[in-house]
């Protein structure tokens, strides 16, 4: 608008300027581009047949067109005539925010349908552990089925990544708990249950433990008191304790008391001359016995010296895995000390593996005296002498099993009994009686236990 008029100011003044050599002006009407009616002044110059540059004319017009048309443009946008191209936009706005919620909202369902089926699955596997926890319970209150068996000795496998595994020989045997049957009437009579020197054992109370073995040397072994000392550096208060895992076992740890074994806290380590083999060891009166690995051989070791005072093979006797218990070790020969003194539990070749006991000389290991039962060596899980008589253990594994048989060394009788025995940790490698403490000192899975026990007079 401004600029026609300018356009028409100057017009005006060129009009003016020249109104004296001009004869005659004209004012023309017209419609321009638009449709707007424009006036325009027409003077004749008086010197100029034409105009210089008039080529310039249609280049002006279109300017002018253009001009118009912007400020057109302008009056309706100043005039709120833009609302169609602001709602187009406004449209494609809405149409992207209308997508991207649909976009999210479709996450959204999927996100919850996900939460939904894993909270099934939670619910799921709760209830399952739940089936399996109660059935486990169920497990552990149900004794082991134990089954019998004829004939020899049974060998079992063991897991070869057990340290105690004997790579070069596989006749390692690690077996089931078996009872041979006996003919056996009833429970040996009872006079006074409050006896309290040597008889027949009436009970054995529920483990006590007094330590847990730290690494996987420790699954087995053996741990004593010696039940007649004789001192100064070893009372009854000293305990003695070796780690029966392994090829080349020699450590006899050394205890001050019962506290400082507890506490893992030894008074010192003493490094045997030559190996142990398996669980069978005893201590008796400053003396510590043992067989050497691989081999039929008795040795005792004298504890104040700290040297082999004496060394004997016990004749005919089964080893390294020819007669061993049911859960295997190497068991063969098993040694044993009670009110009478030094035993041997073993078997031979010619007893085909029932049990033969032996008497020995406590300094020279001599054979004093044999008898030989009628149960199997490998049928029963371990055994102890007391007070002269033979007990077995039925399983080394079952929580709840019993004492099974007592053979009698006096009178040369065998014969079942069931005294109520438990392997809290199942997996009850030794036990053996000592009867300074009246107690049977156990290892079990780990686990160093003693049980109390009550004896009861012998019957006439």
């Amino acid at each position: 608008m401004w600029f026609r008029v300018s356009l028409l100011s100057l017009s005006c003044l060129a009009v003016i300027s020249q109104s004296q050599a001009q004869d005659q002006a004209s004012l023309r009407r017209s419609n321009d581009p638009t449709g707007r009616c424009q006036y325009t002044f027409s003077v004749a110059s008086p010197e100029e047949s034409s105009c210089p540059g008039s080529g310039a004319k249609p280049e002006i017009d279109g300017v002018l067109s253009r001009v118009t048309l912007l400020e057109a443009l302008v009056s309706r946008m100043i005039a709120g005539e833009d609302g169609g191209i602001g709602s187009g936009v406004g449209d494609k706005g809405q149409e992207g925010l209308q997508e991207a919620y649909s976009q999210v909202t479709g996450e959204k369902n999927q996100l919850q349908q996900d939460k939904e089926r894993l909270n099934k699955q939670v619910q799921d596997l709760q209830r399952r552990l739940e089936e399996l926890s109660q059935e486990a319970e169920s497990l552990r209150q149900q004794p082991c089925q134990q089954t019998h068996t004829s004939g020899g000795a049974q060998h079992g496998n063991r897991p070869a990544n057990d340290p105690g595994y004997d790579f070069g020989n596989g006749a390692y045997q690690e077996m089931k708990a078996e009872v041979t049957e006996v003919p056996a009437s009833h429970l040996l009579p009872v006079r006074n249950h409050n006896f309290t020197g040597c008889g027949e054992l009436l009970s054995v109370a529920d483990p006590v433990m007094h330590r847990k073995a730290d690494g996987i040397t420790g699954k087995y072994g053996v741990w004593l008191q010696d039940p007649e000392p004789q001192g100064p550096e070893y009372t009854n208060k000293t305990v003695m304790r070796i780690d029966a895992v392994g090829k080349d076992v020699r450590q006899l740890f050394v205890y001050e008391d019962m506290d400082q074994f507890a506490k893992g806290f030894p008074m010192k380590v003493l490094v045997l001359p030559e190996p142990v083999e398996s669980t069978g060891a005893t201590l008796y009166q400053g003396s510590f016995y043992y067989q050497l690995r691989r081999s039929r051989t008795l040795i005792r070791y004298d504890l104040a010296s700290e040297s082999v005072a004496s060394r004997i093979d016990l004749p005919n006797a089964g080893f390294h895995g020819q007669h061993p218990y049911s859960w295997g070790g190497y068991t063969d020969i098993d040694l044993a000390v009670d009110e009478q003194g030094l035993w041997a539990i073993y078997s031979t070749t010619k007893a085909k593996g029932a049990i033969v006991i032996s008497q020995l000389d406590l300094k020279s290991l001599e054979v004093r005296k044999s008898w030989e039962t009628n149960i199997r060596k490998n049928t029963v899980a371990n055994a102890f002498m007391l007070c002269g008589r033979l007990y077995t253990v039925a399983s080394y594994t079952a929580p709840n099993t019993t004492i099974n048989y007592v053979f009698d060394t006096a009178t040369g009788v065998g014969q079942a009994v069931s005294v109520p025995f438990k392997n809290k940790y199942r997996y009850n490698s030794m036990v053996d009686y000592n009867h300074g403490q009246r107690k049977l000192y156990a290892w079990d899975n780990y686990h160093m236990v003693t049980y109390d026990v009550r004896l009861g007079r012998a019957s006439s």
